[in-house]
């Protein structure tokens, strides 16, 4: 078949190579290049970078206006593939395409529709998520199912360590997909069961609310990994917490004190007072410095023992 495929950062990279390995891909659509590193000099996406090693026309595009719509046009792509492209397409669009539309989504549709269906699913606690292929529809993530593959969660989970296993799976699933459209035998079924959506994540949305439960404030550390990054304040100053876990045994509040209270070291780790009990910090990172493990930050800053974090000192 001949592809119109549409993807911006690594998760899409896998997908990219799998359906340019057994079809035509007449062009990739991605973002722009984005100032990154120190300097903020412009760069090209992962899915640019992969797109041109394997000698492919590339399309950048922040919206998809009448001018994108010609230069597709005149491509004459019959199916377009999408995975992490970050647009919401129109009919106007989706037209160019007599095969329509197919789009890899990082979740067991219909739950966690959106654009962060993976950190979404570690901080529900889900214990089952996986990736779904669906029919492209005008409403966000809403398309018929072409097929799904479920991935069980054990609970220590990042979103840096599902994104790498949900593009190798997604490629994968998209294959069979795509190779049964080629041949007229995708059956795809709409979606059931109870709808759930998420937003995007903000940079805000990893500042840690220590009167939460020590469970929620777990998860939102492996949510958030690798960005924004989970974090609180110590006398001021940004403090990411890179590894937290919940102490073995029972979990019970310290009497009198305070959500984010720093309790002291045990045997896991760094404990800080939540909502309902202890967390243990495992891994910290200070402003302005390097990852430690808990036993290294203490011994560099034993003030912090007793400190309140998040508030004062």
């Amino acid at each position: 078949m001949r592809i119109l495929f549409a993807g911006t950062p690594g998760i899409a990279v896998p997908s990219l190579r799998e359906t340019a390995r057994a079809h035509e891909v007449c062009t990739v659509l991605t973002g722009p290049d984005q100032p990154a590193g120190r300097g903020r000099a412009a760069a090209p996406s992962e899915v640019k970078q992969a797109a041109l090693a394997l000698g492919l026309r590339v399309l950048e595009a922040d919206r998809l206006d009448a001018g994108v719509r010609d230069a597709v046009r005149a491509l004459a792509p019959e199916l377009l593939v999408v995975v992490a492209f970050g647009r919401i397409f129109r009919q106007s669009f989706l037209d160019l395409f007599p095969r329509g539309g197919v789009n890899v989504h990082p979740s067991l549709l219909p739950r966690h529709r959106g654009p962060s269906p993976i950190a979404s699913a570690i901080l529900c606690g889900d214990r089952e998520t996986g990736v779904t292929v669906q029919r492209i529809a005008l409403e966000v993530d809403s398309g018929d199912i072409y097929a799904q593959r479920r991935i069980s969660l054990d609970g220590t989970e990042t979103t840096g360590s599902l994104t790498s296993v949900f593009a190798e799976v997604g490629a994968n699933l998209l294959a069979e997909v795509l190779a049964s459209i080629a041949v007229g035998t995708a059956a795809p079924v709409p979606q059931a069961g109870e709808v759930t959506c998420c937003k995007l994540t903000a940079k805000e949305d990893g500042t840690v609310d220590w009167s939460e439960p020590a469970a929620v404030i777990e998860r939102k550390v492996r949510a958030y990994d690798p960005w924004p990054r989970a974090s609180t304040t110590w006398e001021g100053r940004p403090l990411l917490l890179l590894h937290t876990r919940l102490p073995v045994g029972t979990v019970v509040p310290a009497p009198g004190a305070v959500p984010g209270t720093v309790l002291g070291p045990s045997a896991d780790g760094l404990l800080v007072q939540a909502g309902d009990g202890p967390l243990a910090l495992v891994r910290l990172q200070p402003a302005f410095g390097r990852p430690m493990e808990w036993r290294a930050f203490l011994n560099g800053h034993p003030g912090i023992a007793g400190a309140r974090l998040g508030g004062s000192s």
